[in-house]
């Protein structure tokens, strides 16, 4: 018998003083069976950083020809596709030929330093794609659970994430 996704219920307020952005998003996301509570909290800190009206999860990990999250134009563009981890260049290609801007997120430093040498040169061609590592503390992944109030500042790039309980700085890193 399959595993069912965990669906978790976000409050996200978001202060992000670099992009004069100032909202609340209320957000249902589906946490796939094999996804890691700290993969789900990359997804979380990457919907904060580029947060708009229009932005949201897809179906994830459950489905090869959509990303993590996009943004879609009112005629069904897709105007950014955000994904995660170590991609291969065929993935990105596609990306890029799909959608207006494209972001990759790393975030487990070992392996990312070591794809991202081995991968850099084929991105070049890219003029719509960006790569940045998030730098983030394992205990982030604590801050997941089926109803997360999370409050979100970001500042000259810096994130600062809290709940109620506890409190984590994030850093990005950009690569391209």
């Amino acid at each position: 018998m399959a595993i069912n996704a965990t669906i978790n219920k976000i409050s996200l307020n978001i202060a992000d003083m670099d992009r004069h952005y100032y909202e609340s998003h209320e957000i249902t996301a589906a946490q796939h069976p094999s996804e890691t509570d700290f993969r789900f909290m990359m997804r979380v800190i990457a919907f904060a950083y580029n947060a708009s009206e229009n932005l949201m999860f897809t179906k994830g990990l459950s489905t090869e020809d959509e990303p993590d999250i996009w943004q879609k134009s009112l005629i069904d563009a897709i105007e950014l596709w955000i994904d995660f981890g170590q991609l291969d260049d065929k993935r990105i290609r596609k990306a890029c030929g799909r959608a207006d801007e494209v972001i990759v997120y790393t975030y487990n430093s070992g392996k990312a330093d070591v794809w991202w040498e081995q991968i850099k040169s084929k991105l070049d061609r890219y003029k719509n794609l960006s790569v940045s590592h998030i730098i983030a503390d394992d205990e982030v992944q604590s801050l997941v659970n089926r109803n997360m109030q999370i409050q979100c500042n970001i500042q000259e790039g810096e994130m600062y994430l809290a709940d109620d309980n506890q409190s984590f700085t994030i850093q990005l890193e950009k690569r391209k």
